[in-house]
């Protein structure tokens, strides 16, 4: 899935300086403009003056009580608005609830379209497919009791307490629909790929072959079979990712287009349901009494009360105690260990990169400039000097250094290669682009980022070595969260700053996305042997066959110097001791709170 950049120290003392300067401006607002001889007293014999100067002072004190006010019962009616109750901290025992904070805003909620993770974590406590991960990142059964893969051949049955939301039975029909629609191509899914591996699925998303055609279908209620294209080692992996959640027909069609739209716009399988979504300030989350698991939530309400990605807001947030995790930055580290928080460490399987358009009129269309680029940056100095995160470690690869291979590690098995920090070999090839292209002088490439702090830094930090290194030009375009995914669909960029968190336990998740049919090959990039050797991974049950083809399409993309591998994210964050069984994932929710309980002093 699409992620999103992290926080860091300098974006922090960039955020200080402009509350700072917005206190100067609140001081300077008394007297706009005032000079000494505008403060002296008035004359003695201005009693007009002075009176009415009295009266407006008294009348100015009224009025600033009144605004204190109404600006306090405003605030108390947005918190009964977006909440249901009055704020009670991070931790809130009386009501059995706990607070958090989101990123961003959930972008997609409709499980058929959505690609990015901050709509997949809310997706995660919501909905439920068939299987799903459980404490040990192990595959059981959702609203599967059972399943049979053999062969070319899945059997799901689903369990007879299986219930939506508002109570109606969940049926394989659900599931059919589901799977269907979103490899629609009206839809226009860019998750549709990741079901191709269904009989005729991949025909039938590009116009090829009619509905009725694809390979899944409900025997009955309670039954689903799906015939595969041919069989795969990593099925029952991929059914737990949201593109195979189910979907109500009927209350889907009801929804007029606006499923997903908001929290009265979807049906809800999983633990719990979105009560209550402000757009871009809050949103809640209380437990689903019809889940088939419910005995298994011990929480009540996991209530998402702020929607920011500030990390000072952050901090100061968790110090106060209103949010019960957050994580953190370097230069928070020393003050968190000093207040003795909780602190635990995860790699979170991200993998972020430099991303080029390679569409035919793009500049970043031509290999030796891309080579230029890729040897005129050091992704070490950036983990290192720039970011300087805890966890953080230089990408080398679109195939992250953790991912397994036969017996070891895919890189311990199959070390990838990278390009050096080689400022001279870099302005050789800047040379050769400028003559292939024509041009004595290369115009200002526009680098597509988002708001985040990290991102920010990156971006400044690549702005100016690509000006340094190779005297470019680099004009960064700057966006939230969903307008940068808009932008990376529509193409419109020259360079981005990329991330992708794995969908599933297998390399293909990596590999696979720059296969030209994906959708999230946002780049552009095309390589036929590269789609030979994805669609051998993909078919093959043979690891080591697999992983040999894993490794030679990362050859062909490291000389074809599609991406340039900027960093694997970790992070470090604080929890508030109370609350027990948080999970952290790699695959699934980021944040997990299915399993969290508040430990009182009783237990």
């Amino acid at each position: 899935m699409v992620i999103g950049k992290g926080s860091t120290a300098s974006a922090e003392r960039a955020g200080w300086r402009y509350r700072r300067g917005r206190r100067r401006w609140g001081i300077l607002r008394f007297c706009p403009g005032c000079t000494d001889g505008d403060m002296k007293e008035p004359h003695a014999d201005d009693r007009f003056t002075r009176s009415a100067g009295r009266q407006l002072a008294i009348y100015a004190v009224g009025a600033v009580a009144v605004l204190g006010l109404l600006m306090f019962l405003l605030n108390l009616a947005a918190r009964l608005t977006s909440s249901g109750s009055v704020a009670n901290g991070g931790v809130d025992i009386e009501n059995n609830e706990i607070s958090i904070y989101l990123r961003e805003e959930p972008p997609q909620m409709n499980s058929m379209l959505t690609s990015d993770s901050v709509s997949g974590m809310v997706l995660g406590h919501v909905m439920e497919g068939l299987l799903r991960y459980d404490a040990q990142d192990r595959i059981v059964g959702g609203m599967a009791q059972r399943w049979e893969i053999d062969g070319t051949r899945a059997t799901f049955w689903i369990r007879d307490n299986a219930r939506w939301s508002n109570g109606d039975p969940v049926t394989a029909h659900d599931f059919e629909f589901a799977w269907k629609t979103a490899l629609d191509p009206a839809t226009a899914s860019q998750y549709g790929f990741i079901l191709y591996p269904i009989k005729n699925a991949e025909g039938y998303n590009t116009g090829q072959l009619s509905r009725d055609s694809v390979g899944v279908r409900a025997l009955d209620e309670r039954t689903l079979e799906v015939e595969l294209e041919q069989p795969i080692a990593y099925f029952d992996k991929l059914v737990a990712f949201p593109t195979y959640f189910p979907v109500q027909q009927r209350f889907y069609e009801a929804r007029a287009g606006r499923y997903g739209a908001d929290a009265a716009e979807m049906l809800y399988t999983g633990p719990f349901v979105l009560s209550n979504w402000v757009h871009s300030s809050s949103l809640r989350m209380e437990k689903n009494p019809y889940y088939w698991d419910s005995d298994r939530i011990r929480l009540d309400a996991v209530n998402a009360a702020y929607i920011t990605s500030d990390s000072n807001t952050l901090l100061n947030l968790y110090k106060d105690g209103q949010i019960v995790m957050v994580d953190l930055t370097a230069e928070m580290l020393e003050g968190a260990m000093q207040q003795r928080w909780q602190l635990d460490r995860f790699m979170d399987g991200g993998v972020f990169y430099i991303d080029f358009n390679h569409r035919p009129d793009r500049l970043t269309s031509n290999l030796n400039l891309r080579k230029a680029l890729s040897l005129a940056q050091d992704s070490s100095e950036l983990v290192n000097e720039v970011i300087k995160l805890p966890g953080y470690q230089p990408a080398l690869s679109i195939i992250p250094s953790w991912m397994q291979g036969v017996e070891q590690t895919f890189h311990a098995e199959h070390p990838p290669q990278s390009y050096p920090y080689d400022v001279a070999l870099a302005r050789e090839h800047l040379e050769k682009a400028k003559q292939e292209l024509g041009m004595q002088t290369l115009p200002p490439m526009v680098l597509l980022a988002d708001t985040s702090p990290v991102a920010t830094i990156s971006a400044q930090y690549y702005q100016q070595v690509f000006r340094r290194n190779l005297g470019l030009e680099i004009v960064i375009d700057a966006q939230v969260f969903g307008q940068r995914i808009a932008k990376m669909n529509a193409g419109d960029f020259d360079l981005i700053l990329n991330g992708w968190g794995p969908d599933y336990n297998d390399p293909l998740t990596f590999a696979d996305l720059y296969a030209s049919w994906n959708l999230n090959n946002r780049g552009h990039y095309r390589s036929a042997e590269v789609d030979a050797l994805i669609r051998t991974a993909q078919t093959s049950l043979d690891q080591q066959v697999r992983m040999e083809a894993f490794a030679a399409a990362q050859q062909i993309i490291h000389e074809d110097a599609a991406f340039i591998g900027n960093y694997e994210r970790g992070r470090v964050y604080a929890t508030d001791p109370r609350v027990k069984g948080i999970l952290r994932r790699v695959f699934g929710a980021e944040s997990d709170f299915t399993n969290a309980w508040i430990e009182t002093e009783t237990e």
